[in-house]
């Protein structure tokens, strides 16, 4: 993911970035767009084969903001009240306490999500969207920041349940990690050979400062022709031969939240097309379902967002003053 002549990187970010890359070798688009997520006010789910590195990816970036951080291990048998907590009533104060469960935090780890139940996959999508949980007619607000980023197994592996679509649809970002080159693997075992560096990463920057960073994002200015630009890319996605069901107009809001997120990570003020044209098939390609034949066929939602993108007009936008 190349920048433009005229990008830089955010000063406050870079740190949390360079703090990441110390426990993460040869991932730093993955904890760029992550941490795009964030600022952006959306989620993440990363997707990949066990042992390349996604836990590892949540705990670093929780550890560096300084972040309330809550593990949730996803299994067959977990209850929607495992995830949210639960009311019990305490038989010395006469009355129901509430007993926050694990989702009360700020960066959250959903991991192996398609381990579970759809019903308990479902019992995310009101503090994914919302911020709170309602448990026994009780709503409860969730932190501040909160960021769920979730893990799963490819769907193919035995023993997994897909994510609905209203679930995948809540998800800012769909991002592969991959496996290392050979040199960064001989790298990463080099690097925990006498302990893992995960234990000294300490946080570089606070929430405080996160939430700030958040409010300045909503600022960045999107011209009309780069927000008809996004939206022409979306609708592009609803005709296309190949999909059966194209993105939501959920999916043309988060990308243009990302877009946002994604100039000011790159110390800009206002937002290009192509920062549109980066992030559409990570925003994207999780929101569509090809047809039959397309899977059969072997095409990919990745390659269908590549050739809508090849196919919309790009708009050319004025450029602002730099920060």
């Amino acid at each position: 993911m190349s920048t433009t002549r005229f990008d830089s990187v955010h000063p406050l970010l870079e740190k949390v970035i360079d703090s990441v890359e110390k426990v993460m070798i040869g991932k730093r688009q993955i904890a760029e767009l992550s941490l795009v997520s964030l600022l952006a006010d959306g989620h993440v789910l990363l997707e990949d084969v066990p042992g390349v590195g996604k836990t590892m990816m949540v705990k670093a970036i929780a550890k560096s903001v300084g972040a309330k951080f809550q593990r949730i291990q996803f299994t067959p048998d977990l209850l929607p009240s495992d995830l949210t907590g639960i009311s019990i009533y305490n038989q010395k104060e006469s009355k129901f306490e509430f007993r926050p469960g694990p989702i009360m935090g700020n960066i959250i780890l959903a991991d192996e999500i398609n381990r579970t139940s759809p019903k308990t996959q479902s019992a995310l999508l009101e503090g994914m969207e919302d911020g709170c949980v309602t448990v026994d007619g009780e709503t409860h607000s969730l932190g501040n920041p909160f960021f769920v980023m979730a893990t799963q197994n490819p769907i193919e592996y035995e023993g997994t349940f897909p994510l609905p679509e209203a679930q995948m649809d809540r998800f800012m970002m769909k991002l592969h990690m991959g496996y290392p080159s050979e040199q960064e693997e001989l790298d990463v075992l080099t690097r925990i050979e006498k302990g893992h560096p995960i234990d000294k990463v300490e946080p570089v920057i606070g929430l405080d400062e996160i939430l700030r960073l958040k409010a300045e994002v909503l600022q960045v200015f999107v011209e009309n022709s780069v927000r008809k630009y996004m939206v022409d890319i979306v609708r592009r996605t609803r005709n296309h031969r190949l999909v059966y069901l194209g993105a939501s107009p959920r999916g043309a809001l988060s990308l243009m939240k990302a877009a946002q997120a994604y100039a000011f990570y790159h110390n800009r003020d206002y937002v290009v097309p192509d920062d549109v044209k980066r992030l559409a098939p990570f925003v994207l390609s999780h929101r569509i379902i090809l047809k039959s034949d397309a899977k059969f066929g072997g095409q990919k939602p990745e390659e269908v967002i590549k050739e809508v993108l090849e196919h919309v007009h790009v708009p050319v936008a004025k450029e602002r003053s730099l920060r």
